[in-house]
């Protein structure tokens, strides 16, 4: 292997991405307001660091070969499942990437100025980072519930980041939702830690098979609480209203970090979906598969519809936030690997494409002057809608100071916007030749032709035909909305200035639609790590091998956990409460277990793939 150096990082690197926010947003809370340029450099070094993090944790789970490559770390030496759990996989690596690199263009793009809109940006940025990245790394429920609340806490204080009364009301909005949502958490956690007697995961995929018929009934209650809770935050119809008004609202920057926050509920209903309800799982099997397969595409047409009604740019961008979201619950609702190793790939192509949407916002928003009205409606009116009319005559030939209007060279940001501006709409609304295109025919191509060239044939379900037709159909009304948009804010307008444009602005847009490119460049091998990633999460047997097997460092342990409080279980169990099966692995790692020696510290555990 060639990456020696990543394993003697390994599995250590795997805490750095929640560490390194942490004490980058205390460090800066030490430094206080008064050195706002000081905050600005740290925030954007730690966040390159991440990024570099990111990188070797993806170069160290693909070199580490096959789909079951799991890193596992144990922060205070407890042995599974009485402790904290670290556990990165291909899925982890990943999302940890997008990330990383969504944080690092929307904090470059804050530096021209968005950041000094308010108090405390920087911190609750950095907060915000390790809010996603322990989401992404937790390996138990509790944990991903704290960290769900970590990264939703900042993100109230950056979405009222600046002022104005539709920030604040929408803000107030976003904020009631996500405590209701946060509430539905707990309940639905203390119910599957009622009915398994644990909160990793892992450990509750090996007790979910064991657990009786009778009970079963309750089992499906709590995962269906919880999932309220993980759809909410996924903005899926109909608990999505809350979305358009608060992204549309927020700054363009907090906006585009906040295009990820409907990817952390959909990853956590496909990590704890998978885990739980595998197709081997008897009783349980694919639970909830139909509920969020039309859910998805009830959420997609919502969406779509909701695009075609936009007049802002802003609005627009929600609602593709909405059909992104819609079209990869439906994707993964099918609980078909191929399809989501291709729904994996169109999460990256989405989610750059939305950052980057935001980002154009404010430079597009920019150009308009402040007080353009919109042209009024009447009835009796025959002549042609706004913006045609808006257009200018073809007998017309000269402006008002009598320059010729053919062969006047565009200005350089106005051209840039609207290459810009036409990336995004052909990534969003799946054209060729960029990587939305690549992402939807992959999933249609998944969907209809799932054995690849052989004679077996597939039966396609009437969702599987509905999400075809929404499919095309999104695409359609994403091609109008925006070519409506950019008719409106490029073309009509002729005595409107052009645009003052930043290098520092210029720089992450264009970085993230070079990525976009790179996906299309680079679409083989992106999408054999996505269905080898697809792979590992259907058949989860080496992930949850890996963390059961994750043991403790001889010598260092800590004190001997004691008793859990008496439970009824809903499985056979032993007078502890843990299941005969889990007792016997867990033996082993208890009779290792020593006290203490003085302050040594922490120490980790990593599992071989």
């Amino acid at each position: 292997m060639n990456g020696h150096w990543l394993d003697a990082l390994m599995p250590h690197l795997l805490v750095a991405p929640i560490l390194l926010p942490m004490l980058t947003a205390a460090l800066m809370l030490l430094l206080g307001r008064r050195m706002p340029q000081s905050q600005r450099l740290l925030g954007v070094l730690s966040t390159a660091l991440g990024l570099g993090i990111a990188i070797a944790l993806l170069a160290w789970v693909k070199e580490s070969g096959g789909t079951g490559a799991v890193g596992v770390y144990l922060p205070g030496n407890w042995p599974v499942p009485f402790g904290i759990v670290i556990a990165a996989d291909r899925l982890t690596a990943m999302m940890l990437l997008i990330t990383a690199i969504v944080a690092s263009a929307s904090l470059l793009f804050s530096a021209a100025g968005w950041d000094k809109a308010g108090v405390h940006f920087h911190p609750l940025f950095q907060l915000q980072l390790m809010g996603l990245n322990g989401a992404f790394l937790t390996a138990d429920l509790f944990n991903l519930f704290v960290f769900f609340e970590i990264m939703l806490t900042a993100s109230y204080g950056l979405l009222l980041h600046g002022s104005g009364w539709p920030r604040v009301r929408s803000g107030l909005h976003y904020v009631a939702l996500n405590l209701m949502a946060s509430l539905m958490f707990l309940l639905g956690a203390a119910l599957l830690y009622g009915i398994t007697g644990t909160l990793n995961l892992a450990d509750m995929a090996v007790k979910i098979p064991q657990i009786p018929t009778t009970d079963r009934g309750l089992l499906h209650a709590g995962a269906a609480i919880l999932a309220v809770a993980f759809l909410t935050k996924a903005a899926v119809w109909p608990l999505n209203f809350w979305l358009t008004p608060a992204y549309a609202s927020a700054s363009p920057p907090v906006a585009a970090l906040f295009a990820l926050m409907t990817k952390v509920g959909l990853y956590a209903l496909l990590r704890l979906w998978t885990l739980l309800f595998p197709p081997t799982a008897e009783g349980s099997a694919m639970f909830g598969s139909e509920v969020l397969v039309w859910g998805g595409l009830i959420t997609l047409a919502f969406g779509a519809i909701g695009m075609l009604a936009s007049q802002q740019v802003g609005r627009l961008a929600g609602f593709s936030v909405l059909v992104s979201s819609g079209t990869l619950l439906a994707a993964f609702g099918f609980g078909q690997s191929t399809l989501t190793g291709a729904a994996l790939y169109y999460l990256m192509s989405s989610t750059l494409a939305l950052c980057a949407l935001f980002l154009i916002t404010d430079l597009v928003e920019r150009s308009r002057e402040a007080d353009e009205p919109l042209p009024p409606f009447d009835m009796d009116d025959e002549s042609l809608p706004f913006p045609v009319d808006m257009l200018v005559q073809e007998e017309i030939n000269l402006d008002d100071q009598e320059d010729a209007l053919i062969g006047r060279a565009i200005p350089a940001a106005m051209a840039f916007l609207g290459a810009t501006f036409i990336a995004c709409a052909l990534l969003i609304a799946g054209l060729p030749p960029l990587s939305g295109f690549v992402g939807k025919v992959a999933m249609l191509t998944a969907l209809f032709n799932p054995y690849g060239l052989t004679d077996s044939v597939a039966t396609i379900r009437p969702a599987g035909w509905a999400l075809l037709i929404l499919l095309v159909l999104s695409g359609l009304l994403a091609l109008i909305a925006f070519s409506r948009a950019g008719i409106r804010f490029f073309w009509a307008p002729q005595d409107r200035p052009a645009p003052r444009l930043r290098v520092i602005e210029f720089l992450p847009i264009s970085a993230l639609m070079l990525l976009c490119l790179l996906l299309v460049v680079r679409a083989e091998p992106v999408l054999a790590y996505t269905y080898r990633t697809a792979h590992g999460l259907h058949q989860p047997d080496a992930y949850v091998g890996a963390v059961m097997a994750a043991t403790v460092r001889p010598g260092q342990g800590p004190l001997k956990p004691p008793a859990p409080l008496p439970v009824t279980p809903a499985v056979s169990t032993t007078p502890l409460g843990v299941a005969p099966s889990a007792l016997a692995r867990l033996r082993p790692a208890a009779e290792s277990l020593q006290p203490p020696a003085p302050l040594q510290g922490l120490s980790a555990s990593r599992s071989q793939p």
